[in-house]
């Protein structure tokens, strides 16, 4: 939240890598022969070189920019165990989720052309089945990762670090279940699974935030689903994830959602009003929520009834990927300034709509947005902690909408006391 009269500055996650890199990670998470001791030395290399950008732009709260991992299933895969893979069969194989499911149906040709990135037409190549008991054991994989961050962090002033995880629900998207007896049940195996995750994240000492895509995200997937239908499926996959983060402490965890973050039309996303409470049932102390693209932008205006937890902050997305034009910096002050009108200035923390550096197309541009980012939210905090101003004086909806309320219980009880008061007065003018 805000420290010192400043809107602190993070991003969703993933950062630019450089094509070497990415393709010795590609090769380790497909199974291809790659160089191992290349595939370090850069890691380290690179790793201290995102870090050190990040600071020098002025982003308070950093991360790794996930640069050894691959994509959410293959990260996750390599890490859990009880399932089988093997290659895509339609004739014996469930039919395979897409994010892109209720778009496919309206703008089927846009998507048949390759213009969606990361939403295809064309099946998986691997269907990933849950056959046993899931175990985590990635415990290796995570030590180093969390051990290679510690050791960069260490050559820089920073304010704080994160680390992302993936969410049980996101899981789901790709690994099917065939061994638990009910979907809770399922739900609940993969959340004690990636547990040991987030525990040791958390142990690591750094802040924990859960990827959650899945919680609107779903919705994309089930184009026949009603909005009550979809709320039970979200509640579930919610409580699933308390399930997992219980006893962890809440202030080192943030939660982040998108609606799947794929440059597409977003024509039925589920309106954020929907589903705001169940996003907030998610025990967290920072809420990063995606905000800036014209599907979304508008739902600014949900704040002025929804209630963010007391005690946390929000984190709408003021830049984001859908396209590669940089906002000028006064657009994102005036995006900062409207949520803390809302939500109070020290609830407001600057963020992205997801991770950068796989979805615009040049490594420059991501880090031109951040630069543009930490620019506006320092030009907000002028208006927000300005002496007088209407900014400055702004109280966050809940505690406008708190103040009405007793207002009209006040105007309710009013004739009653009335009344009260003037039996009183008759009856003391009896007595004399």
């Amino acid at each position: 939240m805000a420290s010192g009269n400043r809107i602190r500055v993070t991003h969703a996650g993933a950062l630019p890598r450089s094509p070497d890199l990415a393709k010795l990670v590609w090769a380790k998470g497909n199974g291809t022969p790659y160089d191992e001791a290349e595939l370090q030395r850069r890691l380290d290399d690179e790793l201290s070189a995102t870090i050190r950008r990040q600071v020098d732009i002025g982003i308070d709260s950093i991360n790794d920019g996930e640069l050894s991992k691959t994509s959410f299933t293959q990260y996750c895969a390599s890490r859990i165990s009880g399932y089988e893979a093997h290659p895509y069969d339609a004739s014996r194989d469930p039919a395979p989720l897409s994010i892109g499911a209720r778009d496919i149906k309206k703008f089927r040709e846009y998507f048949a052309n390759g213009h969606a990135k990361f939403v295809t037409l064309d099946p998986p190549k691997m269907t990933y089945i849950c056959t046993g008991p899931l175990r985590y054991v990635g415990h290796a994989e995570l030590q180093a990762d969390l051990q290679r961050f510690k050791d960069a962090l260490a050559s820089v002033d920073y304010t704080e670090a994160y680390v992302p995880a993936n969410s049980p629900g996101t899981i789901e998207h790709w690994l099917r279940n065939q061994y638990y007896g009910s979907e809770e049940e399922f739900v609940e195996a993969v959340a004690d699974t990636m547990r040991e995750e987030y525990k040791a994240i958390i142990d690591a000492g750094f802040r924990l935030q859960i990827d959650d895509p899945d919680l609107p995200d779903g919705w994309l997937m089930y184009p026949d689903m009603s909005v009550a239908d979809y709320r039970k499926y979200a509640r579930l996959r919610a409580n699933a994830l308390n399930h997992a983060l219980r006893g962890l402490p809440r202030e080192k965890i943030r939660l982040h959602v998108c609606w799947g973050s794929f440059h597409g039309p977003h024509s039925d996303d589920i309106p954020l009003k929907d589903i705001a409470d169940i996003i907030f049932s998610v025990c967290a102390s920072e809420y990063s929520i995606e905000a800036s693209n014209p599907a979304h932008e508008h739902e600014w205006a949900v704040f002025e009834k929804a209630k963010v937890p007391d005690g946390a902050a929000l984190i709408p997305g003021v830049v984001g990927h859908c396209t590669d034009f940089i906002e000028n910096p006064e657009l994102v002050a005036q995006r900062l300034i409207r949520y803390a009108k809302l939500v109070g200035r020290d609830n407001v923390m600057a963020g992205t709509d997801c991770g950068m550096g796989p979805r615009v197309k040049d490594p420059k541009i991501c880090w031109a947005k951040f630069e543009a980012m930490v620019a506006g939210a320092r030009l907000a905090e002028k208006q927000l902690w300005a002496k007088g101003s209407s900014a400055a004086r702004a109280k966050p909806a809940a505690k406008k909408a708190a103040k009405k309320v007793a207002k009209q219980k006040a105007a309710k009880k009013a004739p009653a006391r009335k009344a009260k008061a003037k039996a009183k007065k008759a009856k003391k003018k009896a007595r004399r």
